[in-house]
Parts: structure tokens; sequence; C-alpha cells
């Protein structure tokens, strides 16, 4: 398929000269940007045009950090004003109860938001494992292929119960056995480690205080044999350094630091609270990281440092986690929260408009190494791309600067998407997904399982 998308208004590029192309056109064959300029474009072989007129487009955002299953359990009121721990101990009795059709489901329906708020390449953090469904990434995988997402699994996992000192029931956690048997066998059947690969798969442990500090090692091991990326949370909460002081000696980051997590594979969720030495440690050992300030926000987390670790060397993305902390997954909202939240903190040239939609495109490439395919509009890239009309009522006024309007002016939604050369969304609406019965079969399940 070739696809020509001509006279946009504006292409951000976000490459190595972050050029913004006026009056530009894109040339796609078939899941590659073969070629783009400014003007008339060449007389190019092609099966469809596209007009890009009065539009602004922009690589696709990555999101690296969120768990879809909570999207069935948005703004429970017993815990709307509850911190992280409190918050997990209430609902990990109701989480305990989803199934594989609950998995499916909620995957479809979380993406698709995702997908609307531009986001073309996302992670899962799927940790949870109920007794009887050991096969819960599979469901996930199926829910992925439906809307045709790029897709990074993460194969998460819990080993300590509350009888071991941990948050969770026995009944969502599994043996180490069985958590390594049941990764392997993930890697082997999901991983394709191919150039503009559409499913990959990392390991991603719940927390150093959900898991033994051996399954913590075990995991760098396997993901050495198998080349693969690690993830986890870290340093979300003071109430986590406390614990990590009490339990380990070392707080959060030294602690990674002791098991062998402090590498080139490794990125953490949320790390917000952090000392000036943590950050040097971060930095020199080129770990990543997913910001997500919504979540921060909501839970009462705090701020975390990214102004100033913006100009180190750890690969800072944007992640909206789940939706019972966030209770949206809405990317763009997770763009404006991150350059406001900077800003409270550090003041108003903290961050730019475009840095932020650097950091949730490009940024969260090269969290998942995959900067060289994917977080950029240039030549040989894949074909993730979204495009933005400025004729909507949210911009009205704000044209003298459409780019930084996207951020500042609540963008809401992309009017097109294209993820590796298929458009997905045209118009503002999904070309080959039934919203409306995703988010039937959403609500009946959450009512379900939420007993209401």
């Amino acid at each position: 398929m070739k696809v020509l998308i001509k006279n946009a208004d504006i292409i951000v590029t976000f490459d190595s000269k972050n050029r913004e192309i006026k009056n530009g056109w894109i040339y796609i064959v078939d899941n590659i940007i073969k070629d783009l300029g400014t003007g008339e474009p060449p007389d190019l072989e092609k099966d469809r045009e596209i007009s890009g007129k009065g539009m602004v487009f922009l690589p696709g955002f990555v999101n690296v950090h969120h768990h879809f299953y909570q999207s069935l359990f948005r703004s429970v009121p017993e815990v709307a004003s509850a911190k992280l721990f409190d918050w997990l101990v209430f609902l990990y009795e109701k989480w305990k109860n989803v199934d594989e059709e609950a998995i499916m489901i909620s995957t479809v329906v979380a993406t698709m938001e995702l997908m609307k708020s531009g986001v073309t390449t996302t992670t899962d953090h799927l940790y949870l494992f109920p007794k009887g469904h050991p096969n819960l990434i599979d469901a996930e995988m199926e829910g992925a292929d439906i809307t045709g997402v790029r897709f990074y699994a993460t194969r998460g996992s819990m080993s300590l119960s509350k009888k071991d000192g941990g948050l969770p029931p026995d009944s969502v956690v599994q043996t180490e056995d069985e958590i390594i048997k049941d990764s392997i066998r993930v890697v082997e059947k999901y991983h394709d480690p191919s150039p503009f690969s559409m499913r990959k798969v990392a390991l991603a442990p719940c927390s150093p205080f959900s898991v033994t500090e051996d399954l913590m090692k075990e995991t760098v091991k396997i993901a050495e044999q198998y080349d693969l990326l690690i993830h986890t949370h870290l340093a979300e909460t003071k109430d986590e350094e406390q614990f990590c002081l009490e339990k380990f000696g070392l707080r959060p980051v030294d602690y990674m630091e002791k098991l062998g997590w402090l590498n080139p594979r490794a990125w953490f969720a949320h790390l917000v609270h952090l000392s000036d030495s943590d950050i040097q440690k971060l930095s020199d050992s080129d770990s990543g990281m997913s910001h997500c300030p919504t979540s921060n926000m909501r839970l009462g987390s705090g701020i975390a440092r990214v102004t100033e670790m913006k100009d180190t060397n750890i690969r800072i993305g944007l992640g909206v986690d789940g939706s019972s902390s966030n209770d949206t997954g809405n990317f763009l909202m997770e763009i404006r929260n991150a350059l406001l939240l900077q800003r409270v903190k550090y003041g108003a040239d903290a961050l730019t408009p475009r840095e932020a939609l650097k950091i949730g495109s490009f940024g969260g490439a090269k969290v998942l190494r995959m900067e060289k395919e994917i977080g950029s509009i240039e030549k040989g890239k894949a074909a993730d791309i979204i495009g933005f009309k400025t004729d909507r009522l949210e911009f009205a006024g704000g044209l003298v600067d459409p780019v930084g309007s996207l951020v500042l002016c609540d963008a809401k939604q992309v009017d097109f998407s294209m993820i590796n050369g298929n458009v997905v969304i045209e118009d503002g609406r999904f070309v080959n997904l039934d919203e409306e019965d995703f988010i039937r079969k959403q609500n009946e399940i959450s009512k379900k399982l939420l007993n209401y």
C-alpha cells in the first residue's frame, strides 16, 4: 500500500534537527516512511492520497507505563482520596476476580482510549494473576491484536502476599517457579525482536517489595539470556522509601543497584522521591523512566524531578499509569500535566510544550530502545503518524502556534492516526473498531466486579 499525505499545514518531525515542515508531505510505502518534504511532492506512485490541509502531524505517542485492567475500576469512591498503600490493599480484593474476558475487553478499551489521545505504541504492566488464570498475557495479546496498536507487553509478577509481608492477598500471587516458567513461555511465544515488530515482551516484577531478591536477580539473568528489557515501579512514595529502609536497610535506588537492576535494559515507573545521588546513579547506568504526573497528583505521591533529570542520561518517557490511579488513559492529558506539574515546582520555563510533546513520543521510543524505528517522522522510520485538525473549538484563537496549542489548549483527541502504515482513526473515528460495543461489554464486567 502506497499512501501520500500532502498539503499538511505543519509536520513536526522530532528528528535530530527538530524540523517543523510547513506545507509538507509524507510518502508511506507499506509500513515505512519512504520520503517527506515541503511544497508540491514529486510524481509518486500511490494507492491513496490523504489531504493534510488544516492539520498538524506528529509522530505517534509512546506510552511507557499502564495497567490496562484497571480501566475496569475507575473512580471507585472508597479509594477516591486514598494514598497508594491503602488504595492497593482495598483494590486487590476487587482485582482478584479478574479473568481472561476482563483482561481482553479492558485491553481493547484502555488501548482505544490511548489511541484516541495519540498513542501508537503502548506498554502494559500486567502483574496480577489470580488463581486459575495463569495465561492472562495471552488474553491481553488477543485484545491488542484487535486494536492494531504497536504493543510492548511487560510480564509482571508478585510472589509475596500478606502472609509474606507483602500487600496482596494469596489469591493473586504466584510461586517464583510459576512466574519464571510462564515468563519464558510468554517471551518464546510472543516476543518479536525484529525491526518494526508489533509485539515485544519485557519482564516486570511489580515492585521491589512484591517479589524476593532472588526473583529480581533471576529476572535480570533471563533478560540477558533473551535480550529483553526489564521494568518495575520504583520510588513512587515516601512510604515505599521507608519500607525499603526498614526491610532492606537501603533506599529504593540503592536496593536496585544491589540487585543489578541499574543497567541499560531497565526502566522504572515514577521515580518521584530521588536524591541527587539517585539521579546520578540512574544517569550513569543509562536507566529509563516513565514519568506519570497524573497518577502522582491523583495519589498525592509528589512531583518527580524531571526538569533536573531531562539533561542527564536518564531516558525519560511518559505513562498514563493505571486507570484506577489516574482514572483516565488520556495521553494528551498526560503531556499537558507533565508540563504543568513541572512548572508548579520549577517555574514557568521548566518545560516547554514542544519538550513535553517530544518526551511523549521520541522520549518514550528511547525508553523502549526503539528510537531507530519509532518516535519521529523521518525516512526509514515506521509509519506511526497522528494528525490534528486545527479548526476545532479548543484551538480557536490559538493558531499563531498550532504546535504549542496541542498542549496548552487541550487538544483532547486526534483526528487521524496511522499505525504501522494502517489508518486506524479517520475524522476522529475508529476505522475498524466498534467502540460502543466494547464500552458496553466493559461496563457490564466492571459492574459485576465492583458489585454495584
